[in-house]
């Protein structure tokens, strides 16, 4: 019998307008280099380990 696929939807309020949320859970361990860009300038760039 296959698995049955489950489709999950949710919805949250608007956040805040001066915070940015990056969840890394599911990346794989590793070293990873973030980009901020502001049209299409690099303001800020950052490392971060998982």
């Amino acid at each position: 019998m296959p698995k049955k696929k489950h489709n999950y939807k949710g919805e949250l309020e608007q956040f805040p307008s001066t915070k940015v949320y990056l969840n890394v859970n599911y990346l794989e361990k590793g070293n990873y280099e973030l980009h901020i860009v502001l049209k299409n300038k690099l303001i800020k760039k950052t490392t971060f380990k998982k």
